[in-house]
């Protein structure tokens, strides 16, 4: 039967040509929209890494001040970690969890050189995020003066840079000819929000002027506590700008930045397949309709229903199938030439997904118009003819 399927199509290959075409477009629009999903929900799947419900983020400028201002943003620092109501504080570069800014360097441990995020902290960062250390340590008070900066990487730059390797005690190389020793490794680090990739992260203990406070307070502080702060602290220097954000604000706007997007393109291919599943059902009706005396002469030499339903579907689903076998030799180039340095995993669930969209779409438009041409009366059928 599906020998008979081809020689049909292939007598009325130019029309069906079209068909093919828009299958094959519309598979490899899916096959976008799937592996967009699938990348986003795997992301999501994985921990964020850190705390951050009780965590608020303070951004410090100093506008013009140049004078002692270290010494400054140490009394400010000092101050806040006094309240009672602050359980932690941390101080840190402006690079903070879910912040838009990013301080990116290039990293090298012999001759694997990679790309990641730098955190400058103090030694209270892991206690004010609640991370947690997979293997080795966090850097302490007494690791400054070392020889090397004490640095803490995630478990996505261990793999990237020493594979299999123990990187504890490695000695890794920045630009500029700085080093810093591995003490520590966490599991996750999701900086950018739930949907996001956790990419290599390189924490370090830093003596610089740090400009960012995250300050962990306990459960049950509200928003007196935060005008308490900012009066207080802004009255220490008037001239100073100081910006606090909640990080579960800023958590819920960086998913939004991902979600919104990805939503609409969904909605974009959606209207665009329910396109096609129109273009398929008047293709097939009218092709029926040409067809009601072939139908007819079926029937009236003793072609059951069923059959009739049988043969039109079948037929889309082989178009359907060329079409799609075509759509994936192009998609399956995608995980061979490692486009965007996505998982293959990625890849594979949106060709799949794709596939049993296609394959649901063509036969629910197919399967009305095939109940409809199983109804024909044979005697209807040939008397028109």
């Amino acid at each position: 039967m599906v020998q008979h399927f081809f020689k049909l199509i292939w007598n009325k290959k130019r029309s069906n040509a079209l068909l093919i075409i828009e299958v094959m477009v519309a598979f490899l629009i899916l096959f976008g929209v799937m592996s967009l999903l699938t990348y986003h929900y795997q992301n999501n799947a994985r921990p964020l890494g850190f705390e951050y419900e009780q965590v608020w983020a303070l951004n410090i400028n100093s506008q013009q001040d140049t004078s002692k201002v270290g010494e400054k943003l140490k009394s400010i620092y000092q101050r806040i970690r006094s309240y009672p109501e602050v359980e932690m504080a941390s101080r840190t570069n402006g690079n903070t969890p879910f912040a838009n800014n990013h301080s990116n360097r290039n990293v090298k441990y012999k001759n694997v050189n990679i790309q990641g995020d730098i955190y400058s902290t103090d030694e209270h960062y892991a206690k004010a995020l609640g991370i947690e250390i997979a293997e080795g340590r966090w850097y302490t008070r007494a690791d400054k003066g070392a020889k090397h900066t004490p640095a803490v990487i995630n478990q996505i730059a261990k793999e990237k840079m020493f594979g299999k390797d123990n990187p504890l005690g490695k000695i890794i190389q920045l630009e500029g000819d700085e080093r810093w020793k591995i003490v520590g490794i966490v599991e996750n680090f999701k900086q950018r929000g739930d949907y996001q990739a956790n990419t290599p992260v390189f924490f370090n203990l830093s003596d610089w002027d740090m400009s960012s406070v995250l300050v962990k307070v306990k459960p049950g502080v509200d928003a007196n506590f935060e005008a308490k702060l900012m009066l207080e602290i802004g009255n220490m220097q008037p001239d100073w700008v100081f910006e606090l954000s909640y990080l579960k604000t800023l958590r819920k706007t960086m998913n939004q930045q991902t979600s919104i997007p990805s939503l609409i393109f969904s909605i974009v291919c959606g209207f665009f397949l329910l396109n096609v599943a129109l273009g398929l059902f008047g293709v097939l009706t009218l092709n029926i309709a040409k067809r009601r005396s072939e139908i007819g002469l079926r029937r009236a030499l003793g072609a059951p229903a069923p059959a009739i339903t049988v043969h039109f579907v079948g037929e889309m689903l082989v178009i359907a199938t060329l079409g799609v076998l075509i759509g994936l030799i192009l998609a399956v180039q995608f995980p061979l030439l490692n486009v965007f340095d996505l998982e293959a995993s990625v890849y594979v669930i949106g060709m799949l997904l794709a596939t049993l969209t296609i394959y649901l779409l063509v036969t629910l438009c197919a399967l009305y118009p095939s109940i409809q041409a199983a109804r024909i009366q044979p005697a209807t059928a040939l008397h028109e003819e």
